[in-house]
Order: structure tokens, then C-alpha cells, then sequence
């Protein structure tokens, strides 16, 4: 059954719930999500979207304002929205080129379509290959001052 099915706007999901339904993706849900806790001292919101994309609960994080990461629950694995800014488009661009991302990301990059707001990169997390990839992401939006 499909996220939204399960938890509709009126019925919020537990932690419980989402790492429940994300299931053995859940050792790499809790390895990101711990470090960017630790890290950006960044604190998880659940939301719920209607976004046609990608509707239903989702967790977001935030620093000073400016969106890390939003993390959305699938049956089995989680996908990491990472937006790459105009801002970090340079570096991200020379980090591919330096061969810093895994061919995933860099593939995904390559064929998202960016916009004035930036690439908007639904990154699929299967098990923990990518997650220094969304790491370095997340660390091109907001400078981390003790990066693990």
C-alpha cells in the first residue's frame, strides 16, 4: 500500500511508523538523519504535502532557514530531495567532474532538469552506498563547521 493510503493528512505517522514501512533502509534512515541532527544541529518536521509528485508525509530539515534535505518514506527505501542551488551549481558541477559523486548521483544530476530555483535531485536510497553523496550535498547548501 502506497504512503498516502496508509497515513492521510489526518493521521500522522509515528517515527515508529515511517521506519517501519522504509524497512531494511532503515540503518541508513537513521545514519543520515543522526547526522544531520548532530551535524547541523537541525531538528526533523513532519509535514504533510499534496504535491502531485510526491504526496503524503515527509521530513523535512532545515538550518537558519535554508532547506538540507527532505526525506520522503517509500515501501523498503526512502528518497533524500537535495535542491542544488544557483549558488552551489559551481561546486557541484566541479565535485562531478572531480569524480566525488557516485555514477547514481551524477547520472541523476545530469539528466534533472534545473530550473531558476535550482536542481531539485530525488536521490533513492536503497541501502547506504549514496549516503555520503547526499552528505556532501547537504554540506554544499549549509557550511557544516564540524563535519563528521
Amino acid at each position: 500500500m502506497k504512503w498516502n493510503e496508509l497515513f492521510n493528512e489526518h493521521l500522522t505517522p509515528s517515527s515508529k511508523d515511517i521506519k517501519d514501512y522504509i524497512g531494511a533502509a532503515e540503518a541508513s534512515w537513521n545514519n543520515l538523519t543522526e547526522y544531520i541532527e548532530n551535524t547541523y544541529e537541525a531538528k526533523p518536521k513532519i509535514e504533510y504535502s499534496r504535491c502531485s509528485l510526491q504526496p503524503g508525509w515527509n521530513v523535512k530539515y532545515k538550518k537558519n532557514g535554508k532547506s538540507l534535505c527532505t526525506l520522503y518514506p517509500m515501501e523498503d527505501y526512502f528518497i533524500a530531495l537535495v535542491v542544488i542551488g544557483p549558488k552551489e551549481q559551481d561546486e557541484a558541477e566541479a565535485a562531478m567532474e572531480a569524480g566525488v559523486f557516485s555514477t547514481y548521483v551524477e547520472e541523476l544530476y545530469k539528466k534533472t532538469s534545473g530550473s531558476a530555483m535550482g536542481s531539485w535531485l530525488m536521490i533513492e536510497v536503497k541501502d547506504g552506498s549514496i549516503l555520503n553523496d547526499i552528505k556532501i550535498l547537504i554540506n554544499m547548501r549549509v557550511k557544516a563547521k564540524n563535519v563528521n
